[in-house]
């Protein structure tokens, strides 16, 4: 994917307040315009002028744009961040994208989960300019939990920006920090309400609500598929070919004792039901099996391994491979 300078698009400089956005915007308008242009491309350049003008014309996808797109040119190969967004107030109560089909797989990728909002954040200011009291508007905002807080529990500051226009129509961003109360076993995408943190109420009706977005943080040791916790479970040679009872350190910080059977195998997977990320119904520990050979270059082990090849001269570990990917691929 692109990278697309959508103030390039408009011929704006990156500092342009809102009025000279849209000066641009109805100038290309005009020249470009299907019903009106003689431009052999108008469709085309129509299209990207809107696209540009839908987000730089809206001080929420404005600011997120100028944050992820910070440093990048147009046309260069482009990849968003895991969780750019992460710490943006926007208004709505979900990403639910409304334009993103009309537009570029760039614009989608950004903000193909924004907007459904924003249009009820518009009827509540018409009740209230008609004299009506209307509840205030639901906000959202994605948050990047540590593994280890998601899995306990915790109480976290969080703060948050908040993109809004100020008096010479330029984005600025307007922070507010929020103790949030993490309640144990929250997964990633779940949301965590906050009564009352939305937008303001108007004619003296309650404010809106805001509602957190859960992400996890990447952890050195463990990921997550939904309640699944998935990790890797190095093994000494021994304790795979005998069998052992291992040490697994859970997110928690508590230890659990897991039985491995002799004849395990790398790239093997064991299960340990109800030991995965707590829950009404608690997900499932999966440990991925790793054998870690010890190095030749200590010389007992050099000594054990010379040995071994001295003695297991009928032992062909292609053959042995070999039969164990039949034996699964029959099963």
């Amino acid at each position: 994917m692109e990278f697309k300078d959508y103030y390039a698009v408009l011929g704006v400089a990156r500092d342009a307040s809102a009025d000279e956005i849209k000066k641009a915007y109805r100038k290309l308008a005009r020249k470009y315009h299907p019903d009106v242009s003689k431009e052999p491309d108008a469709a085309a350049r129509m299209s990207e002028v809107n696209e540009a003008y839908a987000v730089l014309s809206d001080a929420e996808k404005r600011a997120a744009y100028d944050a992820v797109g910070r440093g990048h040119r147009a046309g260069e190969p482009f990849t968003p961040p895991p969780d750019w967004d992460a710490g943006f107030e926007f208004s709505g109560r979900g990403f639910e994208g409304m334009d993103a089909g009309e537009f570029s797989d760039f614009f989608a990728e950004l903000f193909g989960r924004m907007g459904a909002g924003r249009r009820r954040g518009a009827a509540g200011a018409h009740a209230a300019h008609e004299g009506f009291a209307a509840r205030g508007e639901d906000h959202h905002a994605k948050i990047v939990l540590d593994l280890e807080d998601a899995w306990r529990g915790a109480t976290r500051q969080v703060t948050l920006r908040s993109p809004q226009l100020d008096a010479h129509g330029r984005v600025v961003l307007v922070e507010r920090t929020l103790d949030v109360k993490i309640p144990p076993g929250v997964k990633p995408g779940q949301m965590i309400r906050l009564a009352g943190q939305g937008g303001a109420g108007h004619g003296g009706a309650p404010a809106g609500d805001l509602f957190l977005e859960v992400a996890i943080r990447p952890h050195p040791r463990f990921r997550l598929d939904g309640t699944t916790l998935i990790a890797d479970l190095p093994l000494a040679p021994w304790e795979a070919a005998l069998g052992a009872v291992v040490p697994v350190a859970l997110p928690d910080g508590s230890t659990l004792r897991v039985r491995v059977p002799a004849g395990a195998q790398s790239g093997q997977t064991l299960t340990v039901r109800g030991k995965g990320l707590p829950a009404r119904t608690p997900g499932d520990l999966e440990l991925q099996l790793r054998v870690v050979l010890p190095s030749a270059y200590d010389p007992r082990a050099k000594a054990l391994y010379e040995r071994m090849a001295a003695e297991l001269t009928d032992f062909d570990a292609r053959k042995v491979a070999a039969a164990e990917a039949e034996r699964r691929s029959t099963s």
